[in-house]
């Protein structure tokens, strides 16, 4: 169960940014940095701290802009469910769970979480400073959680679920009362 709190945790974090949950993970594994992780073990390892410090850059200083926010909206819509299920693979250390039930769990929820990160960008007009800041924050803490306190990390990665599902039904109870609040177009002949 602990387990499968953790995943939750880094997919969470794989929701909210690519490269800096990779980042933070890898250099908490210390010596062995990204050898353990799928996917990531077959590119070297100065080129994997290059590029993933570059890209976390670039998340933490676009992400407070607008434009940079719809640039990272698009990357990270296509590769945040990768990324949650790389993630996620790499901290399970159970083989009795399939590691494709763990990949799809990781996937599904980087994804969800970035669909509502995006209906809120979209809803908005763009995201709040304050909001984008507490995203990096957590992002981090998530991450951190996962390898220190997977019980806490899980819990909040739950969280971020309900508050997933709290939007979508605020969304569609926005969209039924804009439809009823439409008035008919009449033809004039």
């Amino acid at each position: 169960m602990i387990e499968i709190l953790a995943v939750l945790s880094v997919s969470a974090a794989a929701g909210m940014r690519i490269a800096l949950p990779l980042l933070v993970f890898g250099l908490l594994q210390e010596e062995t940095l990204w050898s353990q992780i799928p996917i990531l073990s077959q590119f070297p390892e100065t080129l994997l701290i290059s590029l993933l410090s570059i890209w976390s850059l670039f998340e933490l200083f676009a992400s407070k802009k607008l434009l940079g926010q719809r640039i990272l909206q698009v990357v990270q819509l296509m590769f945040s469910p990768l990324v949650g299920a790389i993630l996620g693979l790499a901290i399970l250390t159970t083989p009795m769970i399939p590691n494709w039930l763990i990949a799809s769990i990781a996937a599904l929820l980087a994804l969800v979480l970035q669909i509502v990160q995006v209906g809120w960008f979209y809803r908005l007009r763009g995201l709040p400073l304050w909001a984008v800041v507490i995203q990096d924050i957590l992002c981090v803490a998530l991450v951190l959680f996962a390898v220190d306190a997977p019980w806490h990390g899980g819990l909040i990665a739950l969280f971020l679920l309900w508050f997933a599902v709290r939007s979508a039904t605020q969304w569609y109870g926005w969209y039924q009362k804009g439809k009823k609040t439409k008035v008919p177009r009449r033809l004039y002949l």
